[in-house]
């Protein structure tokens, strides 16, 4: 399965901030890979496919919120490769749809509206088997990307080319992207998540379930241990997609100033912790960091039309 992406460059960073802190900061752009699918969208998307083709699903099924970068890469990607796509979206259908719903009904994705009960019990069995008796026979992809294929896919984001990072810096939802990250490093790195969630330390217990799980499972693993990582949790700005001025005044300078979009909901809170942190003194003078950008930009037109209703 191929699709044409452009390979991600890495951008280095400068700023007085960097230069008193004495390190080296860096970012891999997944957000300049595809139009559509780009980001670490792609990567927790691509196993998932190979196993829908190989087993011949003709349809998938996934989850996701109003705004979900999740569900936009999706319908793009099984428009792309031939696949039905069907959006269950938590809560009420809300008319005219958002700019995420439009592309992903443009992109032939049928949208099925669950009620936020019903959608907190969306990985059980009974909520499997209901959608299986509504829908037939689909491919039952998990809210975003969140399963052991995710985390196979994400141990492709860092290669071989940027093994020389010491810390490797990335926003987390799911913690996928952070447990697929650690499994390919080598050891000496450190991986460093930023929770976009409110109460972001439960993830812990997540990230080491998925680690055992991976490592249990007969997919291909690493040939050394996970790499050390951490969570920090003091910058998700109230929780998952808030935003307050500060955040906004931030990503608008750093666009300025370095030529790089951010998202509201990931990335520009891990830059904005990352920034915070090197005024700190968090990390050590000649350390070299790796900041990565999970793409996202398509959620921004959406937030910016909620910011001017309120």
């Amino acid at each position: 399965m191929s699709l044409i992406f452009f390979p991600p460059p890495i951008q280095q960073i400068n700023s007085e901030i960097i230069h008193c802190a004495g390190v080296d900061l860096y970012v891999l752009r997944l957000d300049l890979m595809h139009p559509w699918v780009n980001g670490n969208k792609w990567f927790k998307l691509k196993y998932n496919l190979l196993e829908a083709k190989e087993k011949n699903f003709t349809t998938l099924l996934t989850f996701g919120g109003a705004y979900s970068n999740h569900i936009y890469a999706t319908a793009a990607a099984g428009n792309l490769f031939g696949f039905r796509t069907i959006g269950v979206i938590r809560g009420e259908e809300r008319l005219p749809l958002n700019p995420t719903l439009s592309f992903a009904v443009q992109q032939g994705m049928q949208l099925v509206y669950m009620n936020r009960e019903m959608y907190r019990q969306r990985n059980t069995p009974v909520i499997e088997e209901y959608l299986q008796q509504r829908f037939g026979e689909v491919f039952i992809i998990p809210e975003g990307g969140s399963n052991l294929n995710g985390v196979r896919g994400c141990m492709e984001i860092i290669d071989n080319a940027v093994y020389a990072f010491d810390h490797i810096c990335v926003a987390c939802g799911t913690a996928t992207t952070l447990t697929g990250i650690a499994l390919s490093l080598h050891q000496g790195q450190r991986a460093i998540a930023f929770p976009v969630l409110k109460n972001g330390s439960f993830l812990a217990q997540e990230i080491e379930s998925l680690l055992t799980n991976y490592l249990a499972s007969d997919l291909p693993a690493p040939s050394n241990s996970p790499a050390s990582w951490e969570l920090v949790c003091d910058y998700h700005f109230g929780g998952y997609a808030k935003v307050n001025d500060e955040l906004l005044l931030f990503s608008q300078q750093f666009r300025e100033q370095h030529g790089i979009p951010l998202d509201y909901v990931y990335t520009a809170k891990m830059f904005y912790g990352v920034m915070d942190l090197l005024k700190q003194g968090f990390f050590s003078k000649g350390d070299s960091l790796l900041l990565i950008h999970t793409g996202g930009l398509q959620g921004n037109v959406g937030m910016e039309e909620r910011l001017k209703r309120w």
